[in-house]
């Protein structure tokens, strides 16, 4: 079955750094695009980058633009975000998030379980 399982989270102070991993395993993680999702409490989940199959193209929320890397090593089917520069406002829980799509109308959606960043000093 599709598992995501995501680490790196912690308590960091303003301006530091943490890279996130989500390690995917239960389909082609070759073939699909792959995306990091937050939310903090109280707020709706929203995007936070996406990177395509090859990972030849990236999109970012503008919240983090310029602060945050989305990488992926299809040899190890792990996705990363690099955040750097993070700021009290980052903090929330990331989720790992894949769509898989068997045809043009069926698809599904899997989440991981999401690990917890808090920006804090």
């Amino acid at each position: 079955q599709v598992q995501l399982v995501e680490s790196g989270g912690g308590l960091v102070q303003p301006g530091g750094s943490l890279r996130l991993s989500c390690a995917a395993s239960g389909f082609t993680f070759s073939t699909y695009t792959m995306s990091w999702y937050r939310q903090a409490p109280g707020k709706e989940r929203e995007l936070v980058a996406a990177i395509s199959s090859v990972g030849g193209s990236t999109n970012y929320a503008d919240s983090v633009k310029g602060r945050f890397t989305i990488s992926r090593d299809n040899a190890k089917n792990t996705v990363y975000l690099q955040m750097n520069s993070l700021k009290p406002e980052d903090t929330a829980r990331y989720y790992c998030y894949v769509k898989l799509i068997a045809a043009p109308s069926a698809y599904s959606t899997y989440w991981g379980q999401g690990t917890q960043v808090t920006v804090s000093s």
